[in-house]
């Protein structure tokens, strides 16, 4: 009797729509260069930086490969939770100096907020109940519908099942709403926040989250919050959750030196699980640091060296320099495209702008439109989720004089469209 063969596979990746939002752009790029290879296309799609890592931070990178190099200052495996001294760095500068307190050992140390961000989901049931922005950073929802946890895909809705999509729209300022206490098997026991928002450039406050750590609080919740376009914050907002009183006992925060100080191709990062943070009797810092010793083998000694300089004096002044230059970036691209009458939000206090499509375009129409008449990439909102239909992102991370050209574009092809 034949018996039917069983599947070794993970069947969760066969239902992940497609290919990852930013593979699928990189795709239709080339597909046009391809086939207009004398034309240069600027590309404001993709958030990677393109200043070069500040001199101090080469010098330390420098210094830390001759003592590779040498058998008395030689390094092997270090700790998986990162260096005294870096650790001793975030405690101080990135917290104390904001009135909070993070021990040294609340704090890991890895190469990226995308890797933690999706590494996280492992502590937690497949049961646990998801809550996303919408529109999202599709590695939230996607590295959950890989382990299982997001249900089934509904090509029509653009949803997968399972998870609790929080609509951030205009007449709500780009922020999510509160989910409802009516129905308590409703009620998310994971709520992913980012803000400064990827992809909309909308900045929370005080108040407003606050909001959402008394939420977490009162129904048991854990938020997944991602600063990771902190340093991007101009106005009075908050840097980090734990500035908000209650957020360690219902929160963890993905911090990164990737935007922050250039680090998208040196990758280094790093996560903050408070020990207050506990929940059925197990501390989720204990649980992370069980992760952390079993499958990773810590963030390169060289690496973590070049991120502990951008906390000297020289580091600060650096980084800050180059922040400044791409917000100079996100202010030229907001100002062309409002002078050309577009509906235009971000680039404030993020390095992102999101503008609405002009003339009902779909995000994906208004891709294809701006590559072939101005040869400008940029992001499609609905590959965000269902509520970035209708608009679209672009990036400040590219040069200024790549910036100006690409609005000098934009602005010869529309003019005056409300």
């Amino acid at each position: 009797m034949s018996q039917t063969k069983k599947s070794i596979l993970n069947a969760n990746y066969v239902k992940l729509p497609g290919s990852y939002l930013f593979s699928d752009i990189a795709k239709r790029v080339q597909q046009y260069v391809s086939t207009h290879p004398d034309n240069q296309v600027i590309r404001l799609g993709i958030g990677d930086v393109t200043r070069p890592l500040a001199a101090v931070v080469i010098e330390a990178m420098h210094k830390a490969v001759d003592e590779m190099g040498s058998i008395a200052s030689f390094r092997g495996y270090g700790p998986e939770q990162g260096y005294d001294f870096l650790r001793q760095a975030i405690s101080e500068y990135d917290y104390a100096n904001r009135n909070v307190a993070i021990a040294l050992d609340e704090i890991f140390v890895s190469d990226g907020s995308k890797c933690d961000c999706g590494n996280i989901t492992e502590l937690f049931s497949n049961e646990a109940i998801v809550a996303v922005c919408d529109p999202v950073y599709p590695v939230y929802v996607d590295t959950n519908a890989m382990i299982g946890r997001a249900g089934e895909f509904d090509i029509s809705e653009g949803k997968w099942t399972n998870l609790i999509y929080m609509p951030c729209v205009k007449e709500n300022g780009f922020l999510p709403q509160l989910p409802s206490e009516d129905d308590s098997n409703k009620i998310p026991d994971l709520i992913y926040l980012c803000f400064p928002n990827n992809p909309s450039g909308t900045a929370i406050g005080f108040e407003d989250l606050k909001k959402w750590v008394d939420f977490a609080n009162k129904n048991n919740s854990i938020i997944l919050y991602d600063s990771a376009y902190e340093a991007f914050i101009s106005e009075n907002l908050p840097h980090s959750i734990f500035e908000i009183p209650g957020a360690k006992t219902c929160a963890i925060e993905f911090r990164s030196y990737s935007k922050t100080a250039g680090f998208t191709g040196t990758r280094c990062a790093y996560t903050v699980i408070p020990k207050e943070l506990v929940r059925d009797g197990v501390s989720l810092n204990s649980m992370w640091n069980r992760r952390q010793t079993t499958k990773f083998n810590g963030t390169p000694y060289i690496t973590q060296r070049g991120a502990e300089a951008t906390y000297s004096e020289e580091g600060q002044k650096e980084i800050k320099e180059t922040i400044a230059y791409y917000m100079k970036n996100a202010q030229i691209i907001r100002q062309g495209l409002i002078d050309c009458g577009f509906e235009v939000y971000g680039g404030v206090n993020a390095p992102y702008i999101w503008l609405k499509t002009p003339d009902g375009m779909t995000s994906w129409g208004f891709f294809d439109f701006l590559i072939e008449k101005a040869e400008v990439v940029g992001t499609p909102g609905s590959g965000f989720g269902p509520s970035g239909e209708g608009y679209f992102r672009l990036t400040s991370f590219g040069s200024l004089e790549n910036t100006v050209k690409a609005i000098d574009r934009i602005k010869q092809k529309f003019q005056n469209i409300s």
